[in-house]
């Protein structure tokens, strides 16, 4: 009988510990989906509007200069990690955060520096700079961007999914007018050279 009671008690003392882990457990849980939820504030109007302006260069972009009725003047040049290109007859020339437009006048302007009367300019991007994806894809790491590109497309070019991804949303980190700013948009959001994207794991 005494026994009985014994293990009726250790019993009892069981299901008590394994309600209370379980109220820790959900505890935890909870508290982790509202700190994730309270981790990004709404999205800057900075980071959507620079989709719509023209693009400014940065190092990795790689730009191809013409000059017309000058072909040893006409090439590619690549934009190095301190932001120039290097022209002859110009030298080095500041490229980051300037439009292909800008550039053109820059270069123009040197040129006209005793070289050339009258240069005849232009200036394309060539190739863009890379973008970089971390987290839960197949294959996180730095990849070729392409204009109209969108988080699905970059998603799907690094393997897609592990089978442990948040599959709604990713964050974006992206320099604007050089400030570094963090936001968390849909799958269907363009990005631009340069962004990094992260896919989260998910909750449950």
């Amino acid at each position: 009988m005494i026994a009985r009671v014994f293990g009726m008690k250790i019993r009892l003392l069981s299901i008590m510990n394994a309600k209370s882990v379980f109220r820790v457990v959900l505890v935890a849980c909870i508290a982790a989906i509202f700190s994730a939820c309270a981790a990004y504030k709404p999205l800057d109007p900075a980071f959507h509007k620079a989709l719509g302006k023209p693009y400014t260069l940065d190092s990795g972009d790689v730009l191809r200069v013409t000059v017309f009725g000058e072909a040893e003047l006409t090439n590619t040049y690549a934009v190095d990690k301190g932001g120039y290109i290097s022209v002859p007859l110009v030298g080095s020339i500041g490229t980051r955060g300037k439009t292909t437009k800008q550039m053109e006048g820059s270069i123009a302007a040197g040129l006209r520096n005793g070289f050339l009367r009258n240069p005849d300019v232009s200036v394309e991007v060539d190739t863009y700079r890379p973008f970089f994806i971390l987290g839960e894809v197949g294959n996180a790491g730095q990849y070729t961007y392409v204009p109209g590109m969108t988080v699905q497309n970059a998603i799907a070019i690094a393997a897609g999914f592990t089978g442990r991804a948040e599959q709604k949303d990713a964050d974006i980190t992206r320099t604007i007018n050089g400030e570094v700013i963090s936001g968390r948009v849909p799958l269907s959001d363009p990005i631009l050279p340069g962004d990094t994207i992260f896919i989260r794991e998910r909750l449950f």
